[in-house]
């Protein structure tokens, strides 16, 4: 690894520990996150050539509380009380000591619900986590989602606002809002990495700077609450889709489906790490939605060829998700398991009743074209084909698609 990597692992570590510090001790979320990021690019700059401070977590507070202080000195003059407050506060004194792992594990925990507060949108929750839990710049979230930098700077600076607007507080929510937070948490994370696994418009198919972040991140939340079920499903959901990705693409980055992978490249590590969080989460008690999703992954995970795959398993899986977290993807993906374990014409009906909720969306007509295609209606199979190669804007789908209603004689 070269030194500049391992310093920007150092700092996405870092960047969470380091924004809490400053919010817990002078508030202003929205200053804070700003000082820290212009602190996180200074370092970037110059630990590489520099070498690393003795305390780099001390060196980040230093740096972002003189430019936070800078930033408040700028601003109305009602906001200098809280500059007057911060400078009798020293540095180091905003820094949990290296020992002192557990109010260093709440802060990161309080400050993810924070970034995910139900004030703000899907998106935006996404985007302030990246920003301010995962150390991303404005630039690289910007990249990542494929959007001009200045539109990316603009919905972070209006969910700051946002949280600033509704009150919230650098704490832990009461006991009757923690679950919902929590769910907002996890279904963030599950974005990131959906979004990095299978990108949602561009060149590319996957993003593995943001998978490799969302599984970070869950990382992290493993380590903050060891005995969540459902945090160690999405962990081990996330470990096991991944260990697929060196599969997924051909030599010139086309997708490659699921039955048509070579097995060999799958990620074995990923695989028994994955399979093993399931196993163990699934153990201790009721299954949550992503423990159920993990489950189905590992299930294919475990055919050493697609013809091995246990479907009716599968299908059952799915049966349950249906219950636990009902959704038309859910059921989409159910009319699949269906038509693999009892038949094409089984899977069609499954799909029927998901077609009003569907329409327009690619995925109805990719799926369907399958099943078509599988009950030996070619020509039928071949317009679905065309029809949801037209309605994706992912390039990489878009030429697999035609690409199968080509073969079909399109």
């Amino acid at each position: 690894m070269s030194a500049g990597a391992g310093v920007e692992d150092l700092l996405r570590e870092l960047a969470p520990r380091v924004l809490a510090a400053l919010v817990r001790h002078r508030g202003n979320f929205e200053t804070a996150e700003d000082a820290v990021q212009e602190a996180l690019l200074r370092a970037a700059t110059r630990w590489p050539r520099d070498g690393l401070p003795d305390r780099p977590d001390a060196w980040l507070v230093t740096v972002a509380s003189r430019r936070m202080t800078d930033l408040l000195r700028s601003e109305a003059a009602g906001r200098r009380r809280e500059e007057a407050a911060a400078a009798r506060v020293p540095a180091d004194a905003l820094v949990a000591p290296p020992a002192d792992a557990g109010a260093a594990g709440d802060d990161t925990l309080a400050l993810l619900l924070l970034c995910c507060h139900p004030s703000l949108t899907p998106a935006s929750q996404v985007a302030l986590t990246l920003r301010a839990v995962g150390g991303l710049t404005t630039a690289e979230i910007a990249r990542a989602f494929l959007v001009p930098e200045a539109t990316m700077a603009q919905r972070i600076g209006r969910a700051k606002q946002r949280v600033r607007a509704a009150g919230a507080r650098f704490a832990m929510p009461p006991p009757a809002e923690r679950a919902g937070r929590m769910r907002s948490v996890l279904h963030v994370l599950y974005l990131v990495f959906n979004e990095g696994y299978t990108a949602s418009s561009g060149p590319d198919l996957q993003r593995a700077d943001l998978t490799g972040e969302a599984i970070r991140l869950a990382r992290a939340m493993r380590g903050l609450l060891p005995g969540d079920g459902e945090v160690a499903g999405l962990l081990a959901l996330m470990l096991l889709t991944d260990a697929r990705r060196p599969a997924r693409t051909g030599p010139g980055g086309g997708l490659v489906p699921l039955a048509e992978q070579d097995r060999g490249l799958w990620d074995r590590a990923a695989i028994a790490e994955g399979t093993a969080l399931v196993a163990r989460s699934l153990a201790g008690g009721r299954a949550g939605p992503y423990q159920v999703q993990a489950a189905i992954a590992a299930v294919h995970a475990e055919a050493g060829r697609p013809e091995d795959t246990d479907w009716p398993q599968i299908a059952a899986l799915y049966r349950l998700l249906e219950g636990l977290d009902p959704s038309p993807v859910v059921t989409l993906n159910r009319a699949v398991a269906v038509a693999m374990a009892r038949g094409p014409r089984e899977g069609l009906a499954v799909l029927g009743t998901v077609e009003e909720e569907l329409a327009g969306h690619h995925r109805l007509h990719a799926v369907r074209a399958h099943l078509l295609e599988m009950a030996g209606e070619g020509g039928a199979a071949r317009e679905e084909f065309r029809v949801a190669a037209r309605l994706t804007v992912s390039l990489p789908e878009q030429r697999y698609l035609r690409a199968r209603a080509s073969r079909l004689g399109g």
